[in-house]
């Protein structure tokens, strides 16, 4: 008569199936280990020389960016094309580069910036216009009286909330070594969730 081993518990088999649970158990731990690297890998040159969160704190920017919204910066783009009159920056407050400011691009290199009676006068050469700002309440005056010659590599910036904003009318200019990116995308509130565009003019 045949025997029928296939029930039969041989010698070193208990040890052989805990070794094996071991053995999965690690295979389990290294394949989440690699996840985690190549996420890692993928996320952090993301995360310090693409794009980067930012939180807008004040009401600088209200109507159009209210305190707590979430912002996704871009590092990148306007490295290898210039900045656009409207866009809007996070850049390191040059008296104090410890601090962030978000502002919107109103003066560009080479021109120069006239606040007067409530308008923004722009002129480079022979050519001067007030700026039609769309993405402003109509009844909005942009208050004080300055005029700046914006430098090379500078940028005159403004608050969205004339009245409420600590910008280019009272500290001057900044460099563009100071730019950290443009505003790419509002993240959060969900319901307010957009890619932030360049206005026209």
């Amino acid at each position: 008569m045949e025997e029928n081993n296939q029930n039969k518990i041989l010698p070193g088999d208990k040890n052989q199936k805990k070794f094996g649970v071991r053995v999965s158990v690690w295979q389990a731990i290294w394949e989440f280990a690699k996840i985690i690297i190549v996420a890692t890998l993928i996320v952090l040159p993301i995360r310090y020389f693409l794009f980067q969160p930012f939180i807008v704190k004040g009401e600088s920017m209200v109507p159009n960016f209210q305190n707590g919204d979430y912002l996704i910066v871009d590092e990148l783009s306007y490295k290898f094309s210039e900045l656009q009159r409207g866009d809007v920056i996070v850049f390191k407050y040059p008296k104090d580069t410890s601090q962030r400011f978000i502002k919107r691009v109103i003066g560009l290199p080479g021109e120069t910036v006239d606040v007067v009676s409530g308008k923004v006068v722009i002129s480079k050469g022979n050519s001067t216009f007030t700026l039609n700002e769309k993405y402003l309440p109509e009844s909005l005056t942009t208050i004080g009286s300055v005029k700046t010659v914006v430098g090379p590599d500078e940028y005159f910036v403004l608050g969205d909330n004339r009245g409420f904003s600590y910008d280019s009318r009272i500290w001057g200019t900044v460099p563009k070594s100071d730019i950290i990116g443009k505003v790419f995308l509002r993240l959060f509130p969900v319901a307010a969730l957009s890619r932030i565009m360049v206005p026209s003019y």
